[in-house]
Formats: C-alpha cells, sequence, structure tokens
C-alpha cells in the first residue's frame, strides 16, 4: 500500500510561488522568504493600526520618541541618500500627476450639465442663516 506523500501547497501572497505549506502555521498565505515574511509582518502592522487605536497611538508615540533620541536623523539621511531623494520626487509627480487626472475626470464629467452663461446674478437664500447651498439665483438684466 502506498502512503500519499504530497505535501499540501501554498501560494504566497507575496511573490506568487507555490510553496509547500508548513503544517504547524494555520492560515498561512507567506513562504519562508525573508523579502515575503516581512510582506506579511507589513501587512499584519496596517490591518493591525486600522483596527485597534490602542496600538496606533503605541506607534505613534513610539516614532515620536525615536524621533527625539534621533534629531537630525532624515535630515542627514536625504544629504546622504540623494539617489532616494530623486526617485521620490519622480514618483510623488507621478502621484500627483494621477491625482490630477482623476480630478479633471470628475470636472469634464461635470461639463455636460453646465448652462449657466456669463453675467450677473444675484444669489437669495431660502433660510436666515445665509446656507449658499440652498437658494434662488436670480439673473440681472443688462441695461
Amino acid at each position: 500500500m502506498v502512503k500519499n506523500t504530497m505535501k499540501p501547497m501554498i501560494k504566497c501572497a507575496n511573490c506568487r510561488r507555490m510553496v509547500p505549506a508548513n503544517p504547524r502555521v494555520k492560515n498561512q498565505n507567506y513562504c519562508n522568504r525573508k523579502a515575503c515574511r516581512r510582506a506579511g509582518k507589513n501587512k499584519w502592522k496596517q490591518s493591525k493600526i486600522a483596527s485597534d487605536p490602542d496600538y496606533k497611538n503605541d506607534q505613534r508615540d513610539y516614532h515620536k520618541q525615536w524621533i527625539e533620541q534621533h534629531p537630525g536623523y532624515y535630515r542627514n539621511y536625504r544629504k546622504q541618500n540623494p539617489d532616494y531623494c530623486d526617485r521620490n520626487r519622480e514618483l510623488q509627480k507621478k502621484r500627483d500627476k494621477k491625482r490630477c487626472l482623476k480630478q479633471s475626470c470628475k470636472r469634464d464629467a461635470l461639463k455636460q450639465f453646465s448652462v449657466i452663461k456669463p453675467g450677473t446674478y444675484r444669489l437669495i437664500p431660502f433660510n436666515k442663516k445665509r446656507d449658499a447651498l440652498g437658494g434662488q439665483i436670480i439673473v440681472i438684466p443688462r441695461c
């Protein structure tokens, strides 16, 4: 009689490789490579910060304490690593451009509804609080 010696396999959530599952780890999502373990830990930390306000406050306090103990660290790091700064600057430009494109798409979608012609208008609010969101628009004719 031949036993089934095939180990169960998982697909690593970071590197997407098929690897044998560790029988001691329930709900394993990452393989044992260092980069994948780090990715799993970062994912756990993000979800913990999002769901646990005490943990989030502890992390913020720890970071403030570290900054106080290492004054000027980030300034010195940027001076010593200009490639990092250049790369970050380029990536930020891409993020800004992407955000700008999203906003312009939203504005373009509203253009078809814009029927207000140039001229002079008077806004009369409906309530005494002068709420600009509700009111009446009156066109003032040209003389």
